[in-house]
């Protein structure tokens, strides 16, 4: 209740004095949905609007929008993809913003009896799984950390890509493979799961989410006004309570 009435303070500025009540279809990372689905019921009550969620790989949303879907909001798990649909001219102007940070963790089943403690461990397993390296942007970071640790080549052939950063935490919840690449806040959330070392923050490319209200939904206005709920104190401390942090100047 204590965080609904810190959420609740900011009714003014996010209303934008908005006169009548709109849904916002949000397309966010789906790493984000635990923090989201807490906070879209005070958004409703600061401002009237109705939040839908589109959940989902950061580059299926981004090609979904630039497709036509009507989303309002963009909120991205790296920066090519809403690179992509800025591109496409979809992103409200100065409405981007680097809203969050996250980490890599090599994750094992929390019953497992033995687990990598370094890089070097992974060598030792039969099944991996990551986020599909190529297009998800948790499998993206997760290759370039591996192909820096010189490690990628070796154990590309036992990688199981996954659709989604969620779908690779719940290979490993159902011990379909040995370990897993996700990031914390996923892991934080799973009790069927078990943190084996963190991906150090230098090794790997800077970690981003940027967010953007788009200009082809049916509800732009109530779009910038959920992005500006995304950028308030109150709301930063639902998203650090979940395990995001706030994005660096460190260099990619």
């Amino acid at each position: 209740m204590r965080h609904l009435f810190l959420l609740c303070a900011v009714s003014t500025l996010l209303s934008g004095g908005a006169a009548q009540a709109d849904t916002v279809l949000v397309f966010a990372a789906v790493s984000t949905s635990d923090a989201l689905q807490e906070l879209a019921p005070a958004f409703t009550q600061t401002t009237g609007h109705a939040v839908e969620f589109s959940l989902g790989a950061s580059n299926d949303l981004a090609r979904q929008a630039v497709a036509g879907a009507p989303a309002d909001v963009f909120l991205s798990a790296d920066t090519a993809q809403m690179d992509a649909v800025e591109k496409a001219g979809l992103v409200a102007p100065s409405t981007r913003v680097d809203l969050l940070s996250n980490r890599l963790v090599v994750v094992v089943p929390v019953d497992a009896k033995s687990a990598p403690s370094s890089p070097a461990g992974l060598r030792g397993l039969k099944r991996l799984s990551l986020a599909d390296p190529e297009a998800v942007p948790a499998g993206v970071y997760a290759k370039a950390w591996l192909v820096k640790a010189g490690l990628w080549k070796a154990l590309a052939p036992n990688v199981v890509p996954a659709l989604n950063v969620r779908a690779a935490l719940a290979a490993v919840e159902t011990g379909r493979v040995d370990a897993g690449v996700v990031y914390s806040t996923d892991a934080a959330h799973s009790k069927r799961v078990r943190v084996a070392f963190q991906v150090p923050e230098q090794d790997v490319p800077r970690i981003v989410y940027p967010a953007a209200a788009l200009t082809k939904g049916a509800a732009p206005e109530a779009g910038r006004a959920f992005v500006r709920f995304l950028r308030s104190d109150a709301a930063r401390k639902v998203f650090t309570r979940h395990g995001f942090g706030v994005p660096s100047a460190r260099a990619p």
